[in-house]
C-alpha cells in the first residue's frame, strides 16, 4: 500500500506593519492641550489648587484679553532682551570657550573660576546691579549674560577636545595644516555639542531676563517680569499666570528656531541619529 504524502501548505507572511508617521508639530500641540486639560480639571473641577495660587485657564485667558496690549508689549520687550541677550552670550561664550580649548594652562587656570561664577545664586547679584549699573536693559543683559554663557563654554571645549581620533589621524596623514585641521575637522566634528550647549543656554536667558526685570527693569516699558511683579502686587494672579504663560511660550518658538538652525546647518546629524 503506497502512501502519499501531503506538501505542507505555504506559510503566510506576516503582514508588513506600516509606521504611521504624523507631523512634527502634532505632538507638542497634544502635549499642550493635555497639559491645558489637566489645568483645567485641577483648578475647575476638581478644585484641587486656590484661585490665587493658581487661577484657572478661562480667567487666565479673560484677563489676557482685557490687557492684551499691555501683555503683548511686554512680551515683545522680554524677547528682545531674550535674543539679544542669548547672543551677545553665545559668541562671548563661544570666544571663550575656543581660547580654553587651544591652551591647556588656560583651561587649567580660568575652568574653576567660571565654575565658582556659575554655581554663585544668580540673584544674589540683583542689589548690586542696579548699584554698578543703574537700571534698564545693561543690568538685565548682563543678568542673561551670567545665566547663559557657561554652557556654551562647555560644549564649546568639549566639542573642540573631543575630536574623534581617526578624523585627527586622516587629517595628519594628509599633512592638513593647524587651520585646515581646525575648519575641516575640529569644528565640524564640536558643533553638535556646541549646539547642545545652546539648547540648554536658550531657556537660562529667559530666565535670566525674568531675573534682570524683577531687580532692574524699566517702568517705562516694562517687559514680563516686571508685570509680573505689579500684577502680583495688585492680586490679578491670573494676568500674572498669563505673563508666565507668554514667557514660557516665547521661550519655545525661540527653542526651536535653534533646532531648526541645527537641522538647517547640521544634516548629516538628523541623518545618522534619526529615530
Amino acid at each position: 500500500m503506497n502512501e502519499t504524502s501531503v506538501a505542507p501548505a505555504p506559510v503566510a507572511a506576516p503582514p508588513v506593519r506600516t509606521r504611521v508617521r504624523l507631523p512634527g508639530v502634532v505632538y507638542p500641540v497634544a502635549g499642550l492641550v493635555v497639559t491645558v486639560f489637566v489645568w483645567w480639571l485641577i483648578t475647575s473641577v476638581f478644585r484641587w489648587a486656590n484661585p490665587v495660587v493658581l487661577p484657572p485657564p478661562q480667567d487666565v485667558l479673560r484677563n489676557f484679553n482685557t490687557n492684551r496690549d499691555f501683555v503683548l508689549k511686554g512680551t515683545l520687550v522680554t524677547s528682545l532682551e531674550v535674543v539679544v541677550g542669548f547672543l551677545i552670550s553665545s559668541a562671548a561664550g563661544f570666544l571663550i570657550g575656543l581660547v580654553l580649548a587651544g591652551s591647556r594652562v588656560l583651561e587649567r587656570m580660568f575652568s574653576p573660576l567660571l565654575v565658582a561664577i556659575n554655581a554663585v545664586p544668580k540673584i544674589a547679584f540683583g542689589p548690586m546691579l542696579v548699584a554698578w549699573l543703574g537700571w534698564g536693559q545693561p543690568p538685565i543683559q548682563f543678568m542673561i549674560f551670567v545665566m547663559s554663557f557657561f554652557p556654551v563654554v562647555l560644549a564649546t571645549v568639549t566639542g573642540l577636545t573631543r575630536t574623534p581620533s581617526e578624523l585627527a589621524e586622516m587629517a595628519r596623514s594628509l599633512d592638513a595644516s593647524r587651520r585646515q585641521m581646525f575648519v575641516k575637522v575640529r569644528l565640524p566634528s564640536a558643533l553638535p555639542q556646541l549646539f547642545i550647549g545652546l539648547k540648554l543656554a536658550l531657556p537660562l536667558a529667559s530666565v535670566g531676563a525674568v531675573i534682570g526685570e524683577f531687580q532692574a527693569g524699566d517702568a517705562a516699558r516694562p517687559g514680563l517680569g516686571s508685570i509680573i511683579l505689579q500684577t502680583l502686587g495688585q492680586g490679578d494672579s491670573a494676568t500674572a499666570f498669563g505673563a508666565f504663560v507668554l514667557i514660557a511660550g516665547t521661550t519655545i518658538a525661540l527653542y526651536y528656531v535653534v533646532v531648526g538652525a541645527e537641522r538647517l546647518l547640521l544634516p548629516w546629524v538628523r541623518a545618522t541619529t534619526e529615530r
